[in-house]
């Protein structure tokens, strides 16, 4: 896997999530960074969103792998 999909991904969380990202091991970076991934690609309503803004569907899709793990 990319370290950019990683950085992609820590790029699209806010500053709060991208801390609590950043303090784990970079293999659960990366297990979160392909959550992320499969997110954006399964999820028939990020489509719309990333239609109008793909920043806002990245940021959405990053969110609730966050909050998935964190939560």
């Amino acid at each position: 896997m990319a370290i950019d999909m990683v950085e992609r991904f820590l790029a699209a969380l806010s500053p709060h999530d991208r801390e609590l990202v950043q303090q784990q091991p970079h293999a659960e970076q990366v297990r979160l960074a392909d959550a992320w991934e499969r997110e954006l690609a399964e999820d028939t309503d990020l489509d719309t969103l990333s239609e109008l803004s793909p920043p806002a569907a990245e940021s959405e899709a990053a969110a609730r792998v966050v909050k998935g793990r964190f939560a």
